[in-house]
Formats: structure tokens, sequence, C-alpha cells
């Protein structure tokens, strides 16, 4: 059953539903040896990806049941299926009816185990998108007061972090944004709003970027659609809308003769997979997303973590670097024990987590120091803190060889996050909402940022070197002896992620590699140079 959740009433058997299957296939290779050079889809499918024998025998099967076959992934891992809510109840056994929670209202789950008709039981791993329940997170932060500095604008970031020269010419940047999965019926859907990207970059004196939205299953209202929502779901829908246009706009002025590609799915589980299979198959350099749940929370179903998390592998096995953002609410990650807690999926190896800091002070004495806002985790969109911590689920890749243990007293020696990290509190991003400035931050904001300058760095290098999966490049030596993350990053030694009340502890910043800003905050010029 959804956790949390109650039911209220059966499914209409004549409701349309759409899935999405994992299929077996072989083995995907530890995250320490992963190809040095990316591969191309056709590589990846006829390594990694089901045999063309068992994917037509699941086709065959399933259309036996009345369902229709909406397409392989890329890879060949997975396989999307769609038909009526009694097909689906009667192949795969489901329970489905709808339920209700305080934070999404209505929407459709299950309750049991699934199963899979005999004839396909060894070939099919998982059946996701039975169950609606959000699966994605994210809350930008907000200036409590008027702010009392100049939020920061594009050139001010390229200054701070030394960004190399150019725009991000013939790269391609994806941007991942979730939403309420179609077919609910009821309208949380993200506005995506360019004319708010075009002002923004004209004032910021930046030429506006090809921008595209891609619906992976969800379409973004425009603003004609925002404007005739009734007020309480305008403000909802609005509240998301902030996200959505934080990254592009972000992205835009720091890389604006980019190619930039924003993928909507919903926000469950299934919405997960069919994005990454979408972004694997179009092969941008960069993928930004700032949303994630605590990767212990109990909404989690262990197949489907684990689907999503191969879906991150074979993009990076495709040369992309996803950046995720390491969430805002502290050690504790919202959850109500008193155990610290890591954001997924920042917590897998196969990305490159970015966490968050903030300015301390004025003038000659400012510095750059772990954000935390009390209490430490967010209340009303105020307060915050960066994540950062020891996964407890997925263990530490090979090529990260710090030490540092667990604040969980038995916890294992887990992947450490973050990686890197970047401004996410005071002063805060200078932003344009609805025609208006809207300053807002959070390591929402900071995981685009690294994603524009991994992008402009891509550009830069020769392309034998392009088109690579980074995170693993921050912990390889350089020739003087030092990594990499070490040479291209500003240590950040002040400051601490503890989220109150609960768990009341948490990680410390320190000279070299910590848990709450990794190797520090970009010098971009610098890691061009080890990179190259």
């Amino acid at each position: 059953m959804a956790h949390g959740a109650r039911r209220v009433r059966d499914l209409d058997p004549h409701t349309h539903v759409e899935v999405t299957l994992t299929l077996n296939a072989p083995p995907l290779p530890a995250a320490d040896k992963l190809p040095e050079k990316a591969l191309s889809a056709v590589e990846l499918a006829q390594h990694y990806g089901a045999s063309a024998h068992d994917i037509r025998k699941v086709e065959d099967v399933l259309r036996s049941y009345g369902l229709r076959v909406e397409g392989v992934g890329t890879s060949g891992r997975s396989m999307r299926v769609s038909g009526t809510a009694h097909a689906i109840e009667a192949t795969f056994k489901a329970g489905l009816a709808i339920y209700h929670n305080a934070e999404q209202g209505e929407f459709r789950g299950r309750e049991g185990a699934v199963s899979v008709p005999a004839e396909i039981s060894g070939l099919v791993h998982s059946v996701l998108g039975l169950d609606q329940r959000r699966m994605a997170r994210r809350g930008a932060a907000k200036p409590a007061v008027a702010a009392a500095t100049t939020p920061l604008r594009p050139a001010d970031l390229e200054e701070r972090y030394n960004f190399p020269p150019g725009d991000a010419a013939a790269q391609s940047i994806g941007i991942a944004e979730f939403g309420i999965p179609q077919h609910t019926g009821t309208v949380v859907v993200p506005a995506y709003f360019p004319d708010d990207v075009a002002a923004f970059c004209t004032a910021q004196g930046r030429p506006t970027p090809h921008v595209a939205t891609v619906a992976v299953n969800l379409a973004p209202l425009s603003m004609a659609q925002y404007h005739a929502l009734p007020h309480a779901t305008a403000k909802q829908v609005l509240d998301e809308t902030s996200e959505v246009m934080m990254d592009v706009e972000i992205i835009a002025a720091l890389c604006p003769a980019a190619n930039i590609s924003v993928y909507f799915a919903g926000w469950d589980q299934k919405g997960w997979v069919d994005l990454l299979e979408k972004v694997t198959a179009a092969r941008p350099v960069v993928l930004s997303i700032s949303y994630g749940l605590a990767e212990d929370s109990p909404h989690w179903a262990a197949a489907a973590l684990q689907a999503i998390n191969d879906a991150l592998q074979i993009a990076a096995m495709a040369g992309i670097t996803i950046c995720a953002s390491s969430g805002d609410d502290g050690s504790g990650c919202d959850m109500p024990d008193t155990r610290a807690h890591v954001e997924f999926p920042s917590s897998s190896p196969f990305v490159l987590a970015v966490g968050g800091t903030m300015l301390h002070g004025h003038g000659a004495t400012q510095s750059e120091v772990v954000w935390w806002e009390a209490p430490g985790q967010r209340l009303a969109r105020r307060g915050g803190a960066t994540g950062g911590g020891v996964s407890a689920v997925f263990n530490r890749p090979a090529w990260q060889t710090e030490h540092l243990a667990s604040l969980n007293h038995g916890s294992i020696a887990g992947r450490i996050v973050p990686d890197v990290a970047a401004l996410a509190g005071a002063p805060y991003y200078e932003l344009t909402l609805l025609g208006h400035s809207s300053p807002a931050g959070g390591t929402s904001a900071a995981t685009p940022v690294w994603a524009s300058l991994i992008a402009r760095i891509d550009a830069a290098l020769p392309a034998a070197k392009r088109q690579r999966f980074r995170a693993p490049m921050l912990y390889h030596k350089t020739h003087s002896g030092s990594t990499i993350g070490e040479a291209g990053c500003t240590d950040i030694t002040s400051g601490n992620n503890a989220s109150h009340p609960q768990p009341g502890k948490g990680y410390v910043a320190s000279q070299g590699y910590d848990a709450v800003t990794g190797w520090g905050v970009p010098n971009g010029k610098a890691l061009l140079a080890a990179l190259k």
C-alpha cells in the first residue's frame, strides 16, 4: 500500500494506464569498472540490453493480455506498455485503487505484490508506474527578508568561480523537471515561460539560447494555460514553475550558445526511468537534476531504486555527466527520525553530487562557507542546509578513496555525498519570474551552475577528451600529486549541515575533501587545465 496514504475508491477499469517494465539484461559493470570512453547507443544495447529474442517474447505475451507495446528504451533494458486498468490488473495482479494523502491529494496506488505472467517471469525485473506516489521533490531557498546584499548575476558567478571563456557553443545540455503524472485528474503540472528566459538573458546582456521542451510523459503548461487556472491551483503551479525557471535561466545565461532541452516527466518512479532513457538517447554532455528524495525513504520500492540507478549508470556509460543536487534539508534529509540521511539520486555513484555554500560577511572579510540557515532544514521555504553525508544504500566506489565514516552507528562505508558545491544560500541568485525579479537559491541552483561549467569545459577540451562522466575524474591524481578535485576547486573549510531538531548532528567542513561541500566550489579555469 502507498506509504502514509488511505484507500478512497476503486480505480475505474476503463482508465488508461501506462507502465514501464525493466527487463532482465546482462549485468552492468561495477562503478569503478566503467568504460574509459563513452559507449554509443548501439554498443550499450548490444552489450547490456536484453536479447532481441527475450524482448519479442515479452511483447508477444503482453499483447496476448490486451496490452499495447509503446516502445523499447534505447538501452534495451526497459519497455513501455499501456492498456486499460482492467487489462493491466489482469496482467500484473496489481490491486490498483485511488489513494489520498495530505501532500499529493488523490493518486493511483496499489496494494500487495505485483506479479508478471508466468511465461515471462524470468524476463521482467520490475513494473513501474502502477503507483503514482511523488518521488521527486525540491524547493528553492528564498531570502527570509529583503536581501541586504545584491543577488549574484551570471557575470558575478563567472568571476567568482573563474569560468573559462566561452558560451558552450555546439554543446547539448539537458534539464530534468517533474510534475504530477497525467491521467490522475489533478492539475499540478509546472509551466514554462519562455518570455521570462528571454527577458532575463536580455537584462544580463546575454543572447537567448535555443531552449526546447521535451514531453517525456508530461507537457508543461503555457503562460495562457497558467493564467486560466483557478487562483489556488495557479499558486501551486507557480511554486513548481519557479523551480523550472531557475534551472533554465541559470543555464541559459551561462551557456547562451548551447542547445538546451528541458525534459518533463511524471514525478513517480516510472517517470525517472522514462526521463533517463530519453536523455540517454539524446546524449547531451550534461544533465541537471535538482530533485530527489531520501535514499532510504519508505516510498522507494527497492526494485525501482535499482532500476533508476541502472538508468543513471547507462547514462554515465554514454558519457553523460548527471549533476544531482544533494538536497536542502541538511543531514536529516526531511526524514522523521534521529539518523543522518542522504538524498537519491545524489547518493548514486553514477552522478556528480552537488552541495551548497553561502557567502558570509562583507567586503574584504567575506568568505564562502557551508550553506546553513536555521534550523538547518526548510520550514515554509525558510531556512535550509546543504545535504551531504554517507550513503546507507550504495557502497563507496573504489575511485572515492576518502576515509570518512557515517554518523550512523553500524552503517556501511557508503558513497560519500557531495562531490562538489556552489552557491546555494545568501546572497542567492538574480532570477526573473513573471517579468519580475525573483531571487532564489538552494542546491537546486548550485546544480545548474555546475552543469553549465561542465558544458563550458567540454566545449574547450580537445575532441578526444569530450563527452565523459566527470565525477570519478575529480578523484584522479594530477601530475603534481594532487587530485583533479583539489586542483580544480576552492576548498570550503567552515560550517556544517546539522538539521534540527532531528537528527541534531551533521557533517563538518574541513581541509580537503568533506561530506558537506566535497572538493569545494569550482575554479573553472583550473579545472579545465587539470582535465586537459
